[in-house]
C-alpha cells in the first residue's frame, strides 16, 4: 500500500505540475503506432507528450472492457474489468544515450510491474549498448504487446501461458539495424538473469515458462548464477514482409548451493519465428509468431509436466473503411480474425504409447473501429476448446468481449 501510495502521489503531481504548464512548452507527438515498423522499434515506437525545455517525455497507455463468456454451458455472467494502465517515462540524457522505463498495473492494482528500464548508449548503426532491465526479445509479441496496436482483447494465449509475455530482467547486450535500400537487417544479443525452478514447480500442474515472473528476485539476483541468453535476427523489405527468428536459453534450475553439487544443470531452450506484412493493394495486414520450448525436466517428474511445447497465433485484420466518421478525420474501421493453437505436452505416455493431450485451440472474429490510430474500440467473439492431459472430452468455451485501448 506505501508503494502504490508513493506511485499515485507522483502520478498526481506530474499530472497537477503538467497541467500548469504553459500549452506552448508542450508538444505531443502525433505518432501513427498502426504503422509497420520493425519489431525491436516498439519500445520507442509510442506516443510521448514532450517539454521543450526539460529532457523528459511521458506517456502510456490504458486498456478495460466487458465480457460474457461461458464454458460448457456455465457462465460467471457479465465481468467488467480493467485490464492494465502502463506508464512511460523516456529522457534523453545527451545526444547518443537515452532512457526509458515503462511500469504496468494490471487488474487495477493487483499487480504491479516494472517491464522495462534501461539505458541505450548509440555508437554506430549496428553497434549500440543497452543495460538495465530489458524486455526479453523472444518472438515478436513480448516486445510489441502494446494493447492500442491490436484489435483483439485478450493477448494471444502462446504469448501469456506457454511463453511469458512481458518477459524481461535484469541484464545487458547489443542491438544494430542496417538499412539498404528497402531492405533492413538488425539483430539483438542480450545476456540476463534467467528463469528458475518455478517453471516446473508449480500449483499449475504442468510445464509452465510464465510462473517464473513470480519471482521478484530475479530483479536482484540470479537464481543459480548462470545467465540467460537472448537472441534475435530479423530481415525486413518494406514491400514483402519482416521475419524474425529469435532463441532464448539458459539453465533454470539451482545445481548448486555453497558448492555443493545438488543436481545436474538443466536447461530450457526456446526459439521462435514471427512474421508480418501488409498486402499490397488490399491493404490487409498479416501478423503471425511461432515458438517451441524444450525443458530438461527430471525423469521423478511424473509425464503431465512436458518437456516440450509449441504454439502459435496468426492474426488477419483487414480495413473496410477509411473515412471521416464522427468528427474523426483518420477513422478506421477493420474487420479481424485471430487462429490460435497450443499444445503444452507434445510426447506419448510411455505406459500406454497414446498421444498425451493438454492443447488448446481457439479463432476469435473481430471487429474494431480506430477513431484515431492510437485508440482502438473492439468487440470480440471468442471460440476456445481445451482437451486436457488425459484427453478428456473437448471443454468448449464461447463468448463476447467488447472494450477499449488507447495511448495518453
Amino acid at each position: 500500500m506505501k508503494k502504490l501510495f508513493l506511485i499515485v502521489t507522483t502520478m498526481f503531481v506530474i499530472g497537477t505540475t503538467t497541467a500548469q504548464i504553459d500549452s506552448t512548452l508542450l508538444r505531443r507527438t502525433a505518432k501513427d503506432t498502426t504503422k509497420t515498423m520493425m519489431n525491436m522499434d516498439a519500445v520507442y515506437n509510442r506516443p510521448f507528450l514532450s517539454f521543450t525545455k526539460i529532457p523528459v517525455a511521458l506517456g502510456g497507455y490504458v486498456e478495460a472492457n466487458w465480457q460474457h463468456l461461458g464454458t460448457n454451458g456455465i457462465t460467471e455472467g457479465h465481468q467488467f474489468q480493467m485490464r492494465r494502465m502502463t506508464l512511460f517515462v523516456s529522457s534523453s540524457l545527451y545526444k547518443n544515450i537515452k532512457f526509458l522505463s515503462e511500469i504496468e498495473f494490471e487488474d487495477g492494482t493487483k499487480e504491479i510491474s516494472l517491464e522495462f528500464a534501461a539505458v541505450d548508449m548509440t555508437l554506430h548503426p549496428m553497434f549500440n549498448l543497452r543495460g538495465g532491465v530489458i524486455m526479453n526479445p523472444i518472438g515478436a509479441f513480448n516486445q510489441n504487446h502494446d494493447g492500442p496496436k491490436w484489435e483483439f482483447i485478450d493477448r494471444p494465449v502462446s504469448a501469456t501461458q506457454m511463453l511469458p509475455a512481458t518477459w524481461s530482467n535484469v541484464g545487458f547486450g547489443v542491438y544494430g539495424k542496417k538499412y539498404s535500400k528497402n531492405w533492413l537487417m538488425a539483430y539483438e544479443l542480450y545476456l540476463t538473469n534467467g528463469f528458475d525452478d518455478k517453471i516446473i514447480d508449480n500449483n499449475i500442474g504442468r510445464t509452465n515458462l510464465p510462473a517464473a515472473k513470480q519471482n521478484r528476485e530475479r530483479f536482484e539476483e540470479s537464481f543459480n548464477g548462470v545467465p540467460l541468453l537472448t537472441a534475435k535476427a530479423a530481415i525486413r523489405n518494406n514491400k514483402i514482409a519482416e521475419i524474425g527468428l529469435s532463441y532464448m536459453g539458459g539453465v533454470y534450475n539451482k545445481f548448486e548451493d555453497d558448492g555443493v553439487k545438488l543436481d545436474k544443470q538443466r536447461r530450457v531452450d526456446v526459439v521462435a519465428i514471427d512474421m508480418n506484412t501488409t498486402i499490397p493493394g488490399s491493404k490487409t495486414a498479416v501478423t503471425a509468431e511461432w515458438a517451441w520450448v524444450h525443458v530438461d525436466v527430471p525423469a521423478t517428474y511424473t509425464e503431465q509436466y512436458a518437456s516440450k511445447q509449441q504454439g502459435g497465433f496468426i492474426d488477419i485484420v483487414q480495413p473496410v473503411y477509411k473515412k471521416p466518421l464522427f468528427g474523426f478525420d483518420r477513422s478506421v474501421i477493420n474487420v479481424a480474425c485471430r487462429l490460435e493453437y497450443v499444445d503444452w505436452n507434445l510426447g506419448k505416455f510411455k505406459s500406454t504409447g497414446s498421444d498425451i493431450g493438454d492443447y488448446y485451440a481457439a479463432v476469435v472474429p473481430a471487429i474494431s473501429w480506430r477513431p484515431t490510430p492510437q485508440t482502438v474500440i473492439r468487440v470480440n467473439y471468442r471460440y476456445s476448446g481445451t482437451v486436457d492431459v488425459l484427453n478428456n472430452p473437448l471443454i468448449k468455451t464461447a463468448g463476447f468481449q467488447a472494450g477499449f485501448s488507447s495511448y495518453f
